[in-house]
């Protein structure tokens, strides 16, 4: 079975549940914080490495020898609950315009987290080693442009946004 169909239901959320929820949560997905120095080489390498993810998983087969099929099928689902939930919690941000509400109040940045779950299933699906070196490089960027949109975050909500960086953890 080509890999190829793993990402299926990443563009369904990402765009398809996005918009239809909020249609205004879809272009501020799409929106990425004002970036620095260092993070502009981040932001070039998230972009590639996202891309070369997605396109790389054409020529990949899934392997379904068990038990690690087994588990990379919980690991696959368990990214997609929680880029589902990130999605729906991030489509409705409060007055505001922080996420503070459902999975926000455990982490800063559920919908990275997700990726990270989702695109770990597709290696271990593939067992791919070029697969997990562009997952490797992907989630070191996107630490920095995480950083961007923390430091972007307390310049536009100030006081509000500390108190939330300092109640809930980045990550996990």
């Amino acid at each position: 079975m080509n890999a190829f169909l793993l990402i299926i239901p990443l563009f369904l959320i990402r765009f398809g549940l996005l918009k239809m929820i909020n249609k205004d949560a879809l272009s501020r997905a799409a929106l990425f914080a004002p970036l620095e120095g260092g993070e502009k080489v981040a932001y070039l390498f998230y972009q590639l490495s996202n891309a070369f993810i997605i396109l790389y998983l054409v020529f990949l087969k899934i392997q379904t020898k068990p038990p690690l099929f087994f588990i990379a099928l919980l690991i696959y689902f368990l990214g997609i609950s929680v880029l589902i939930i990130s999605t729906v919690n991030f489509a409705k941000p409060e007055q505001s315009g922080i996420n503070t509400n459902g999975i926000f109040r455990i982490s800063r940045n559920p919908m990275y987290i997700g990726y990270f779950i989702y695109f770990s299933s597709c290696v271990l699906l593939t067992h791919s080693i070029l697969l997990l070196i562009s997952l490797l490089v992907f989630q070191i960027s996107a630490h920095w442009i995480i950083l961007s949109e923390e430091r972007w975050c307390v310049n536009k909500f100030g006081t509000e946004y500390i108190n939330y960086m300092n109640k809930v953890k980045r990550y996990i």
